[in-house]
């Protein structure tokens, strides 16, 4: 008995040493909430959320109080939150070959990289060419057809919301498609008003509130403060588009704020500034973006052109978000379409 009991007496005392060596070796850490040894944050975290799987406004909090960089100790490595653009576009943009990798935990992510790279096409024996990878991956790993899917009824709502800006677009249509042409990519790009309700859209409502996290290739400094190797680097993508330091009235559903002067030239990619980062940031932003806008732009374009939407009697549009593999509406919209007579 005494033997068990000098046994597990060790096991607990190697433990608790374990975590004390680890807050003070991780001392230059980001600022962090209270921590507890073997616990990290977890106990506070449970006192100060409502939601422990909805850690954003905790982060909204902790940014206020602690900076634009902040440590969450959940696990037994730590998670570094980036939630600032000038942060972000100094992590990502400016310092993007240290924050190029993925933390040890998605490498399975890299799997399916190869595995896709090598396959073969059946007929011509040939590897698959860049835009087949690109579908691909969009396939097996980022859900790619579900974030489309999930962009275009977010937009669909909005303009359901608001008819006004639904009649602006069509209006635009009419002045670029003659009658009986199909919508084609030409037409697109002479229609900057369906551009600016795209990335309205992916402004107001990402897919994700959060991008994959990162990983730095070697232990690094960032404002002052240690990013070790082996931590999951995050980044509030949702934030970020929500900031009204950057975005006048942010929660506002405004196409017109990309057809001004200051952001005509707005790049989503963000290499001269982050203002938002939908599909990331740096060498690691999708690379699909011009594939995922052109698509939005063709199905919003076709179905307002052949049919005006607008709510069934007693229905509401309701913005509220949910988590599901994206963020989706947690009432799904119940629009009535009535087809237009386009001339």
């Amino acid at each position: 008995m005494e033997l068990w009991f000098y046994v597990v007496a060790s096991i607990c005392l190697y433990a608790f040493l374990q975590a004390i060596a680890n807050i003070i070796h991780n001392k230059r850490l980001p600022p962090s909430p209270p921590t507890i040894p073997m616990l990290g944050n977890i106990l506070w975290l449970l006192k100060s959320s409502k939601n422990f799987a909805d850690l954003e406004p905790t982060l909204r909090s902790l940014r206020s109080k602690y900076g634009n960089i902040i440590t969450l100790h959940i696990g037994s490595k730590p998670s570094i939150f980036i939630t600032s653009h000038e942060a972000a576009h100094r992590a990502l943009v400016k310092n993007g070959t240290t924050f190029a990798s993925r933390p040890m935990s998605l490498k399975t992510t890299q799997a399916y990289v190869d595995t896709i790279v090598d396959m073969k096409l059946p007929d011509s024996g040939k590897k698959l060419e860049d835009e087949e990878l690109v579908s691909l991956c969009s396939e097996f790993m980022l859900g790619g057809t579900d974030t489309t899917a999930t962009t275009w009824s977010w937009a669909m709502a909005n303009l359901v919301k608001h008819q006004n800006i639904q009649e602006k677009v069509f209006d635009e249509i009419k002045e670029v498609v003659k009658h009986g042409e199909d919508i084609e990519e030409e037409h697109s790009k002479r229609m900057p008003y369906l551009k600016a309700v795209v990335l309205e859209t992916f402004r107001r409502h990402p897919p994700g509130h959060f991008i994959l996290p990162r990983a730095v290739i070697e232990d690094t400094v960032m404002d002052g403060y240690e990013i070790p190797k082996n931590a999951m680097v995050n980044f509030l993508v949702a934030e970020m588009g929500w900031d009204p330091n950057v975005w006048e009235d942010p929660m506002e559903f405004r196409p017109e704020r990309f057809l001004s002067e200051k952001d005509a030239k707005f790049d989503i990619k963000g290499f001269n500034e982050i203002k938002m980062m939908p599909f990331g940031a740096g060498r690691r932003v999708c690379p699909a973006i011009s594939m995922a806008l052109l698509h939005l732009e063709y199905f919003i374009a076709n179905l307002v052109r052949d049919f005006k939407w607008t709510l069934q009697d007693g229905c509401e549009v309701d913005l509220t978000e949910k988590q599901a593999f994206t963020i989706v509406m947690r009432n799904p919209l119940k629009p009535c379409v009535t087809p237009r007579t386009f001339t």
